[in-house]
C-alpha cells in the first residue's frame, strides 16, 4: 500500500479544494507518532514557506527522518536558496523566450511563469518549465526572467497555495491530480520483491539498445532473483527515488534526459547502469580516442580537425591519406560516420559535419569482413559478437535515405572462443572507464587487434547478443544488479 498525505500549513489553504483524508495541517503532521511498518508513505509539502528552521522546512525534514518520499526534498530546499544555481544550462533560452514573447519581446525587461508539478499554461515554455521542476522538484514553483543584453533566469522561487487567484488555483489543482495519479499509480508490492529496478525505456525509439523481447527477459531474470523490474520513460522523472536500480535501456547522450537520470540516480544512492560518468565517457569519440592512446591501447591512426582551422583538411590527408573516415564526436549506431575518398568529399563532409560540432575525428579508413562487439560487465567479457558489414557497404548499419537502417549479419559465439587478444584489448579498453556494462567494438588486420570505440549502454537484444548464453545473459546481468545493491544495503563500498 501507498499513502499519500498533502501537508498545508493552515487548513484555509485548502479552502478553494473539495476536502480530503489526504491533507493534514502541518503542526499534525509533525506531532504524528513515528510507526515503523512496510507502507510508502509521499508527502507533498505545500507549507507557504520552506525557510530554514520554519514550520516547511520542518516538515521536510522530518518526513526524510521518517522514510517518507517528500516533495521537496530538504536538498531542493536548500538548493533554492542558493542562488548560483539558477545560472541552469536551458538549451535556446534566449530564443525561446524572444519568440515566446508578443513582438519578440522588445520592450520587456522581466517576467514570469508559474510551473505546476513541472507543468505550465505557456506551452511554448513547456520544456524549460519540465526542466526546472527536474533540477528543482517543487510543487509549485515561479520562473523569473530578466533581459539584460540576452535573456537569463534571475531567480526561481517556491510559491504558497495561498497566493494563487481562482485561474491559478484551477491550474494547480488539475496538475495535483495529474502527477499523484502518475507517481502512485501502481501499488507496489514490496513483501513480493527485495529489491525494485527502474529500467528506462523509450517504446518509441526506432534503434533501441534492447527489442521488447530483451526487455521482458529482463523483467523476467529480475523475477527471478526477487528483483522488480519497473519500465519507466521520460516523464517518470520525479518517480526516480522509489527505486533501488536504475537501468537505462535506451539511447544515451551526455545532453538528454537519459544523463539527467543517471546523475540523478547516483546522487540517490542508487546502482546504476549506465552511471554518469561512464555515460561521458564513452558518448565522446574523441574523450576515447585520447583516453586508449594515453593507455597505450591499439586504435586506427587517427587525427582533430578544427573548424576554425582551414589547414587541418590537408595536413590530415597528408598524415593519413585517402579513403578517410570523418565522424562526429557523439554519434552512435554508425551515424555521423562519413567515408570519403578525395578532397572535395572531405571538404563537402567536413563543412557538413562541422555544423553539428566543432571538433571531428578522422581515422584511417580499416576494412574489415566484420567487426567484433566484446560485452564486458564489471570487468568481465561477458558475450562475443561478429557483427557483418551490410551487403554492399563498409559498415554495420547503412542508414538508408528514407531513413530506414539496414544492418549486416551477426554471430554470436562463446567469449573462450574468440581470439584472446581481442579479449584481453577489450577489457584493457573498459578498465580505466569504470566497471560497467560496456560493449567494445574491435577490428582484427592481419592479426592485431585495434579498439574503434567502446559503448556504453549496449545492444543486447533477443536473438542477437543473446543468442550463445540465451537467458542466462539477462539474469547474469540482473545478479550484478543484485549483488551491488546487496553491498548498498550493507554498507560495503564498491
Amino acid at each position: 500500500m501507498t499513502r499519500l498525505v498533502i501537508v498545508v500549513e493552515k487548513a484555509s489553504d485548502w479552502g478553494s479544494y473539495y476536502p480530503s483524508v489526504d491533507v493534514v495541517s502541518a503542526m499534525d503532521y509533525l506531532r504524528e507518532p513515528v510507526v515503523n511498518d512496510d507502507e510508502r508513505t509521499h508527502v507533498i509539502n505545500l507549507c507557504r514557506s520552506y525557510k530554514y528552521l520554519g514550520t516547511g522546512y520542518y516538515v521536510s525534514l522530518l518526513a526524510e527522518a521518517r522514510g517518507h518520499r517528500v516533495m521537496p526534498s530538504v536538498r531542493t530546499v536548500n538548493d533554492l536558496r542558493r542562488r548560483s544555481l539558477y545560472g541552469l544550462d536551458i538549451d535556446d533560452l534566449n530564443q525561446k523566450l524572444t519568440n515566446f514573447l508578443p513582438a519578440g519581446g522588445r520592450d520587456t525587461t522581466d517576467f514570469g511563469i508559474l510551473v505546476y508539478f513541472g507543468e505550465t499554461a505557456q506551452p511554448a515554455l513547456q520544456d524549460l518549465a519540465r526542466q526546472v521542476f527536474e533540477t528543482f522538484p517543487c510543487p509549485l514553483l515561479r520562473i523569473e526572467f530578466e533581459r539584460d543584453r540576452v535573456w537569463q533566469v534571475s531567480s526561481i522561487k517556491p510559491v504558497g497555495l495561498h497566493t494563487l487567484d481562482d485561474a491559478q488555483e484551477d491550474a494547480f489543482a488539475v496538475e495535483l491530480d495529474r502527477f499523484s495519479k502518475k507517481l502512485w499509480r501502481k501499488p507496489r508490492a514490496r513483501k513480493r520483491y527485495r529489491y525494485d529496478i527502474a529500467m528506462l525505456v523509450d517504446p518509441a525509439e526506432a534503434m533501441p539498445p534492447s527489442n521488447k523481447k530483451a526487455l521482458k527477459s529482463f523483467i523476467a531474470a529480475g523475477k527471478e532473483l526477487g528483483i522488480e523490474v519497473d519500465p519507466i520513460g521520460k516523464n517518470d522523472y520525479q518517480r526516480l527515488a522509489e527505486y533501488d536500480g536504475l537501468f537505462i535501456r535506451e539511447t544515451t547522450a551526455s545532453d538528454n534526459h537519459t544523463y539527467r537520470f543517471a546523475h540523478r540516480a547516483e546522487k540517490e544512492n542508487m546502482v546504476v547502469i549506465d552511471d554518469p560518468s561512464s555515460i561521458l565517457r564513452c558518448t565522446n569519440k574523441i574523450f576515447l580516442n585520447d583516453l586508449m592512446v594515453s593507455r597505450k591501447l591499439a586504435v586506427p591512426n587517427t587525427e582533430i580537425l578544427y573548424r576554425d582551422n582551414a589547414k587541418g583538411l590537408k595536413d590530415v590527408v597528408a598524415k593519413l591519406g585517402f579513403p578517410l573516415v570523418l565522424k562526429i564526436p557523439d554519434g552512435s549506431f554508425s551515424r555521423g560516420v562519413v567515408k570519403v575518398e578525395s578532397e572535395q568529399e572531405l571538404e563537402k563532409a567536413a563543412g557538413e559535419l562541422f555544423q553539428h560540432s566543432a571538433l571531428l575525428l578522422v581515422q584511417e579508413f580499416v576494412y574489415t569482413e566484420f567487426d567484433w562487439r566484446i560485452g564486458v560487465l564489471n570487468h568481465e567479457a561477458l558475450y562475443a559478437c561478429k557483427y557483418y558489414m551490410s551487403r554492399g557497404h563498409w559498415q554495420i548499419y547503412n542508414h538508408g535515405a528514407k531513413g530506414t537502417a539496414k544492418s549486416g549479419g551477426f554471430e554470436t559465439i562463446p567469449v573462450r572462443d574468440a581470439p584472446t587478444e581481442v579479449v584481453k584489448l577489450a577489457l584493457k579498453a573498459t578498465a580505466p572507464i569504470g566497471d560497467g556494462l560496456y560493449g567494445v567494438d574491435l577490428k582484427q588486420v592481419a592479426e592485431r587487434p585495434v579498439v574503434i570505440e567502446v559503448n556504453d549502454n549496449p545492444s543486447i537484444d533477443a536473438g542477437v547478443e543473446d543468442a550463445y548464453l540465451g537467458e542466462d545473459l539477462y539474469l547474469r546481468i540482473m545478479q550484478e544488479f543484485l549483488r551491488r545493491m546487496e553491498r548498498k544495503r550493507l554498507g560495503i563500498a564498491g
